[in-house]
């Protein structure tokens, strides 16, 4: 359902920054708000609470941002505290700056491995992920996970390629017990 929520406002917001020709302007806004609620717990903590009216929370919205972030981006904060999917605003502004980047032809891919893979590792991961997904640029994410055993997986959008020992195995003990 979160996913589904932050799909449907993100493309919102994506679909409103294409028709207003400002998807460079709302996607560095986004990422600024985005970070501001990631180290504002106070702010979250407000916005969230039951307690305290959607009026107040509206207010404080657009006391605090009118003048600093586009009209559209404030427009839509809004929108979000109106509807209470405010405490989604993270996910929703996730979702529309990935938009935002494979229009512009970039791609984002997290790539985990059992230990830290080195410069040569990872430029060849890069040019494969490139060749392979058509996207000119990839930002990519590296994580090293032990329980791997060997291998890594990549995660690029909701798909995923797990050339891992630990999966190799897992799939292996499941032949074992059906063959039992």
């Amino acid at each position: 359902m979160a996913k589904l929520i932050a799909r449907t406002y993100g493309q919102a917001l994506f679909e409103l920054a294409c028709e207003n020709n400002k998807t460079k302007e709302l996607f560095d806004e986004a990422g600024v708000i985005r970070s501001v609620l990631d180290s504002d717990t106070d702010l979250m903590r407000f916005m969230k609470h039951p307690g305290i009216l959607q009026e107040e929370k509206q207010k404080l919205i657009e006391d605090s941002l009118k003048g600093r972030i586009s009209d559209e981006l404030l427009g839509f904060l809004v929108i979000l505290v109106q509807k209470e999917r405010f405490e989604k605003a993270d996910e929703i502004l996730a979702y529309f700056e990935e938009q935002v980047r494979h229009l512009q032809g970039t791609g984002s891919a997290t790539v985990t491995s059992a230990m830290e893979l080195t410069a040569q590792q990872k430029e060849s991961i890069r040019e494969k992920l490139l060749s392979t997904t058509g996207f000119k640029e990839m930002e990519i994410e590296y994580v090293t996970d032990a329980s791997l055993i060997g291998g890594i997986t990549v995660r690029v959008g909701d798909r995923v390629v797990d050339g891992s020992i630990k999966m190799r195995l897992n799939t292996l003990r499941k032949e074992m017990k059906k063959g039992a």
